[in-house]
């Protein structure tokens, strides 16, 4: 079997593919790693690579169609919906995520949002700013239910965090089941009367047909006037115009927002001028040891094509 690995160089993730091939490569002296700098099919390496490894957004359609002898692509993601929507990915080629390790900096980022939602946190900075002495009471997480629509890897992580906050912990999934840390769990179908449930309502949802806009001016509604929404998913899945005329609207007592239907957000968008609305640059899944996060389950994967295991690869993700 072809144990040739390329590796996508992504700098503007914080991710170094050279830094990353010093982690593994000590383990696997048969493989024979290089470094994609070009994503466009042009770079070395690229036509006789068995396995390539990258972000889901940063492959190409000119780099699938040149990867002639590719059997097998490993993200660094845990959404793929980038990589999926490529019309030059084969079939045949597997394609596994990394389910499971942005599950600690995807909750305390949320933690940031709910606190600073319902702390008002950005009028504390501009008292700050301004030398004003102001003091008020302020609500706390303890008590407070949070809806989490889509529970996966990370929803757990972050159910069990929001246990340790003494909230109660509702979960929406297309299959429920019991979960640990969950309280409640509803079924997609039901996803207006949980939403009207939530003090806050987390989006966990991965992009697909099934999802893209479901969160909208109906599900908004459905919510109280007090609660707070918070999407560090995927920017398609809620509607943004929605969410805008709701925050402006006071139908929502606001909206914390990781993610856009299109990034970088542009300058001109709305978003970045509504009272209420708190945004973060696509930040979730960023963390400073992410690629020694990374490690544990690219690690397994590779044993499995160093042993020619193909068929026993974790996180496969059908397509």
């Amino acid at each position: 079997m072809n144990k040739s690995v390329l590796i996508i160089d992504a700098p503007e993730e914080n991710f170094s593919a050279e830094r990353f091939v010093s982690l593994v490569v000590g383990s696997f002296p048969e493989m024979a790693f290089r470094v994609a700098t070009q994503r466009d099919g042009s770079g070395p390496g690229v036509a006789d690579a068995g396995a390539i490894f990258g972000f889901a957004q940063h492959f190409s359609e000119g780099m699938l169609t040149a990867a002639k002898s590719l059997k097998w692509i490993q993200t660094f993601t845990t959404g793929v919906d980038a990589l999926l929507r490529l019309k030059s990915l084969r079939k045949e080629v597997i394609v596994t995520s990394l389910r499971g390790v942005h599950g600690p900096q995807m909750s305390e980022l949320t933690f940031l949002h709910m606190l600073a939602l319902c702390r008002n946190y950005p009028s504390l900075l501009d008292n700050q700013r301004n030398r004003v002495w102001e003091r008020n009471a302020v609500p706390t997480l303890a008590g407070k239910t949070v809806v989490i629509f889509g529970v996966g890897a990370i929803a757990s992580a972050l159910a069990r965090r929001c246990k340790a906050f003494d909230m109660t912990v509702v979960g929406i999934s297309s299959s429920p089941r019991p979960v640990p840390d969950f309280d409640r769990m509803m079924a997609r179908a039901e996803l207006l009367q949980a939403a009207a449930l939530a003090d806050f309502f987390v989006v966990l949802a991965p992009l697909s047909p099934q999802t893209q806009g479901i969160i909208d001016a109906k599900v908004l509604g459905a919510m109280k006037s007090t609660a707070y929404l918070i999407n560090v998913a995927r920017g398609g899945v809620c509607n943004e115009s929605d969410i805008i005329a709701a925050v402006r609207d006071k139908r929502i007592a606001g909206a914390g927002l990781d993610v856009f239907s299109t990034t970088p957000l542009p300058a001109d968008s709305p978003l970045w001028n509504v009272p209420g609305i708190l945004l973060t640059p696509h930040v979730g899944g960023l963390s400073t040891t992410y690629m020694e996060q990374t490690v544990p389950i690219v690690e397994k994967n590779l044993k499995c094509l160093a042993e020619n295991r193909l068929g026993d690869l974790v996180n496969v993700i059908p397509h």
